[in-house]
């Protein structure tokens, strides 16, 4: 067996047109705000990519970029004053900060109303409850990808997270749940973590740990939705060259798993999709707009 792949892509494409279609018949542009702190090459390609396809979906992109020398009071103003700007729909603060700042006092001066990457603390409330809210980017675009293999009725499916972390495990696995699935959370302390990904019908690997998934850790036919990505040393490529892989070690993965993501183009394409998606979804919320039935997803 040669697993299909989720091509992030295909999926990411999907939702953006989704995302289009609907900001096109809508009374106004919503607007997203990116604030970006310090001189990250990686942070800076992500933010640039999240304005392009901001304005390609239709939508107004504002970005607010301070040094690494800002201060902690600088950034809590600027989004302070964003979340009391009635133009702007959806804030991001671009993670990680500069060392010496405080993400959570950063987030918490974020309106949850605009809180398009779903990092409150009312947020996470929210999707803890079950009620309605912003839901985090990278683990609602999991779902999509399970669904774009599964179908939308996930119900009575056995997911395995392996991670328990704020942005990516505990949410994913809450979402997981809310289609009604019946989910693990494994972690560092877990017994036999093989067997019991061998249980898995949609294994989900949010660690961090290159490859540490092999193929006899994945049961015949599941879905592997891989969030890991992660540089290691490439040599054949030349010196001081890395390549990027995931949690799964895919080509091993591939040989079991039914469906897969391959990492480069997989999960990390549907996480800039699902902040537009969420942008609407805010405007929509915020400014009495009909919410759009179908964004793609």
């Amino acid at each position: 067996m040669t697993a299909q792949l989720i091509d992030g892509k295909i999926v990411s494409e999907k939702v953006r047109n989704g995302v289009a279609a609907a900001v096109a018949k809508l009374p106004g542009k919503p607007c997203l705000a990116v604030v970006l702190v310090g001189d990250d090459p990686a942070s800076a390609i992500y933010v640039k990519s999240k304005g392009e396809k901001t304005e390609a979906a239709g939508m107004r992109s504002i970005t607010k970029r301070y040094p690494a020398t800002a201060t902690q009071a600088e950034i809590e103003a600027e989004l302070t004053a964003l979340s009391a700007d009635p133009e702007v729909d959806g804030i991001l603060l671009q993670l990680p900060l500069p060392k010496g700042l405080d993400e959570a006092s950063a987030l918490a001066c974020i309106d949850p109303l605009k809180d398009v990457d779903g990092l409150t603390e009312l947020s996470a409330g929210r999707l803890v409850l079950g009620k309605p809210g912003l839901r985090p980017c990278t683990p609602t675009g999991c779902v999509i990808m399970a669904k774009y293999a599964l179908g939308n009725d996930l119900a009575g499916k056995n997911v395995v997270v392996i991670g328990r972390s704020i942005l990516v495990g505990k949410p994913v696995s809450l979402l997981f749940l809310a289609e009604n699935c019946t989910v693990t959370i494994a972690h560092s302390k877990t017994a036999d973590l093989p067997a019991l990904c061998r249980t898995a019908d949609i294994l989900v690997p949010a660690v961090g740990r290159p490859e540490m998934v092999r193929g006899d850790w994945v049961k015949p036919g599941a879905v592997v939705i891989d969030v890991g990505i992660n540089r290691l040393a490439a040599p054949e490529k030349g010196e001081g060259k890395t390549r990027v892989v995931g949690d799964a070690h895919f080509a091993e993965c591939r040989e079991t798993a039914g469906w897969i993501t391959p990492v480069p183009g997989g999960v990390g394409l549907m996480t800039v999709a699902c902040l537009l998606r969420n942008t609407v979804l805010a405007a929509c919320a915020r400014r009495g707009w009909s919410a759009p039935k179908d964004l793609g997803a």
